[in-house]
């Protein structure tokens, strides 16, 4: 091997510079492995695709203490809207901030970085090759790149490049507006105007948030402006971002022989919001350490499996039953979503407020269902389909 090619040559590439892409580089750096990171966009955090809603528990659990630069916003409560109904959920126990994406993500690539990681932005890589025991990775200009393993965490265009058609289109503006709430995230349903999903407001502080939209076959950009003109003016757009989301649960496999899929790229975003920094991140880690292992015991790919399991061992029911809550939403109209929502007790809006958990929303779904008119309409709505819902759910 030339001199060249042996300052070209890693232990691992990583394909994508976000959450899971940097987590993965920070943990096999952190092992000795030497690491490379393209990223496609010309700066590390943008474009902003996330509303970077997050505990910090689930920060703590990605071994991340944010900088206060990082932190754009304290959560307190959530107000959930349909057409003709609200109610409202005190956060303020599940510990939920707004964070910056743009300066977070930076945070991580910073922390691969002092591990011993190499990070490049504007390479977007062209070409994958598997020959002769090691990957051959090409980006625009034609420089080539080799290494022992490829990490894959180009986020939901991996997903299309596999044939997945359950991609749902969204879009996300920052706005300024004396009607956002500072302390209150807003998500409102309408099964017309936002079939699947829903429309919110993230606030990142006093006037000011980043409002959005996503839904089956809608115009992320039309939907949005609409949903402002209810809202009425003043408000100003400050910027617009629009990105395809992925609700349809994990993807398996999640490696293929020495490729190794994270974050979006395996569906690692949560079915009911698309959001994926802790179990994307999760992710990242998980594949990060089975990739050190593989490589510093010289198995091959074998330590792969513990990546899979690790992740399925920790998200894997909870995705699933919230797969099947998506099921049911998907399944209701504006006059159904208007009856769930009011039957929803006070009792059980505190006993959510007081014991729910942001990162596993199932117990609080859970809760939201179980209440006889909900039962009622689920069996009326599902048939048979019902029986396998009340059995699912019995074992949350």
């Amino acid at each position: 091997m030339s001199s060249v090619l042996k300052a070209d040559y890693y232990d691992a590439i990583v394909g994508g510079g976000s959450v899971s892409g940097l987590l993965a580089a920070r943990e096999m750096s952190s092992k000795g492995l030497k690491v490379l990171v393209l990223e496609e966009d010309h700066e590390i955090g943008t474009p902003e695709h996330c509303g970077g809603v997050v505990s910090q528990k689930a920060l703590e659990s990605l071994g991340i203490i944010p900088r206060l630069k990082t932190i754009d916003n304290e959560i307190k409560s959530a107000l959930i809207r349909t057409r003709n109904s609200s109610f409202d959920i005190n956060s303020e126990n599940q510990r939920v901030i707004v964070i910056d994406r743009r300066s977070f993500d930076k945070e991580l690539a910073l922390q691969a970085q002092k591990n011993g990681a190499e990070i490049n932005t504007r390479s977007s890589i062209i070409s994958v090759r598997f020959e002769e025991s090691r990957f051959k990775v090409k980006i625009q200009g034609g420089k080539v790149f080799v290494s022992k393993f490829f990490v894959d965490a180009r986020g939901v265009g991996t997903l299309v490049n596999k044939g997945k058609r359950n991609i749902i289109p969204s879009g996300q503006f920052e706005v300024y507006a004396p009607w956002i709430m500072k302390d209150t995230i807003e998500v409102i349903f309408d099964s017309d105007l936002y079939p699947g999903f829903f429309a919110w407001i993230i606030p990142t502080g006093e006037g000011k948030g980043k409002v959005g939209v996503a839904g089956k076959n809608i115009n992320p950009n039309l939907s949005i402006e609409q949903f402002l003109e209810t809202r009425g003016k003043p408000y100003s757009i400050v910027r617009k971002i629009y990105a395809p989301i992925w609700i349809s649960g994990y993807v398996k496999p999640f490696f293929d022989g020495k490729t190794v899929i994270v974050g979006d790229a395996a569906g690692q975003t949560k079915p009911t919001t698309a959001g994926g920094i802790y179990t994307g991140g999760m992710g990242g880690i998980y594949a990060g350490r089975a990739i050190s292992e593989s490589v510093l015991e010289g198995n091959g790919s074998s330590s792969l499996d513990q990546y899979e399991n690790n992740w399925l061992t920790r998200f894997g029911s909870e995705f699933d039953k919230l797969l099947l809550f998506r099921r049911i939403l998907e399944r209701l109209d504006n006059k159904a979503l208007d009856k769930l929502f009011s039957d929803i007790s006070k009792n059980t809006i505190e006993k959510i407020s007081s014991t729910g958990d942001f990162d596993f929303h199932s117990f609080a779904l859970k809760h939201f269902l179980n209440t006889q008119m909900s039962i009622n309409l689920m069996s009326t709505l599902l048939g048979n389909e019902y029986r396998k819902i009340v059995k699912d759910l019995s074992k949350i």
